[in-house]
């Protein structure tokens, strides 16, 4: 495939490109880049920092110039005593400069910059909650191909020992010591074992499908092949426990509460007065020039307005209210949040070391299971086991194998889900 001029549109040119290898990192970072949530919350941050700017100029004065030119004709009578009209033609000019500030607003201007700060951590929290949540679908399809190429894998070692057994029940048949009804198990055994890599294939195919569109990038990829390790964790629950509280989530949560706070605050602003200082300073005449060459008469104005609102008609008390809801409603979020970090934390940890604990049992019995096979392969070869016996063995296997893919995959979905919990690498 490749990239086209139009932005995001992507043609693809052989459906059957090999997939490139890519490292975990490189995936994540570039997903990180490149999808659509992270380039929403980078849009977010951008969108609070200008808050921010726009609340500390809040106290600024506003100012503004003005410049005008207009033309009049007509007739005009220049004394009431001459009945003469004349004709008048003339162009005129105005310039000023006009300059306002809020002295006083109750402390709405203070609250609602507490409020656009608190927007602002609530922003970037919410970036490295959403960089941590991309890197977990990231990882998720990663191991997803990890997982089916260890299928594949094991698929292909059932198949070569499902021929070894065709092979073995062959020879017992044409040597008058099996029946033909062997032969027919071991090709039962070859096409399951077939259909088992045919199953893992697609499987791949698909997590690597998944994969190149979270990294977007303009050629399939898959896992690199040294990616097949795991790595444990060397926190301990305890310390765990503190990150999880000290998370990405439960600090959006927080700062979402701090605004709605300063939001409440800033509602309660409007009961107060208004203070307001006005300067300006204007002139106008026929010079072109609005001024600078022949100078107008310019007139100055200091002006001091107050406001009070006595009535306006319960607007106030309704966003007050709005306000101490809103209050409330980020409250029990943030309570909730820090309750859901320990219950994740619980969920995620408990599904990581029952995962361990089944990669060492299952390691285990993968190795018994095929010393078991090995043993049954020879015993049939010379007539000392019936091939059921085998074929049962075999089943052990293979169920073993699966059940040592599955615990490593389950392993590094849970170590992923805590990296996203706690919002750092571990």
């Amino acid at each position: 495939m490749k990239e086209t001029g139009a932005p995001g549109k992507i043609i693809w040119t052989d459906i059957d490109e090999a997939p490139r290898p890519i490292a975990l990192n490189e995936a994540v970072r570039l997903a990180q880049r490149n999808a659509p949530l992270a380039i929403q919350s980078r849009g977010q941050l951008r969108t609070s920092d200008a808050a921010v700017r726009s609340s500390f100029a809040s106290f600024l004065p506003d100012v503004s110039l003005s410049a005008s030119r207009s033309y009049r004709s007509g007739t005009v009578t220049p004394r009431t005593d001459v009945p003469l009209d004349q004709q008048d033609q003339s162009w005129s000019s105005s310039s000023g400069a006009s300059l306002g500030i809020q002295l006083f607003d109750g402390g709405s201007r203070f609250f609602q910059l507490r409020r656009a700060r608190a927007d602002q951590d609530a922003a970037e929290a919410n970036d490295v909650n959403q960089h941590f949540r991309i890197a977990l679908d990231v990882k998720q399809a990663f191991y997803d191909a990890l997982a089916a190429r260890e299928s594949e894998a094991a698929a292909r070692a059932q198949l070569e020992q499902a021929q070894l057994q065709m092979q073995t029940a062959t020879a017992r048949m044409a040597a008058g010591a099996a029946t033909k009804s062997d032969s027919l198990r071991t090709a039962i055994q070859i096409g399951n074992a077939q259909l088992a890599m045919i199953t893992a294939q697609n499987s791949l195919r698909t997590a690597e499908a998944t994969l190149t569109r979270l990294v977007a990038t303009p050629f399939p990829v898959t896992p690199a092949p040294d990616s097949l390790e795991v790595q444990g964790i060397a926190l301990d629950s305890a310390r765990l426990g503190q990150l999880a509280l000290d998370g990405p989530a439960v600090q959006q949560a927080a700062a979402q509460w701090q605004a709605a706070r300063a939001s409440q605050k800033a509602a309660r602003s409007s009961y107060f007065p208004t203070l307001r200082m006005s300067y300006s300073r204007g002139g106008s005449g026929n010079d072109l020039q609005y001024g600078w060459g022949n100078p107008f008469r310019y007139q100055t104005s200091l002006s001091f307005s107050a406001s009070y609102p006595l009535f306006d008609r319960l607007n106030r008390e309704e966003q007050r209210v709005r306000a101490d809801v809103q209050e409330a409603n980020t409250e029990a979020a943030l309570r909730d949040a820090r309750f859901a970090a320990r219950q994740q934390l619980t969920q995620y940890l408990g599904a990581l070391r029952t995962a361990e604990a089944r990669i060492a049992i299952q390691s285990a019995s993968v190795s018994a299971a095929e010393e078991d096979v090995r043993v049954q392969q020879q015993r049939y070869a010379v007539g000392a086991s019936r091939l059921l016996d085998l074929l049962t063995s075999q089943t052990e296997l293979n169920n073993a194998r699966a059940a040592l893919i599955q615990a490593r995959y389950d392993y590094r979905i849970a170590k992923a889900q805590l990296e996203a919990l706690v919002g750092r690498s571990l």
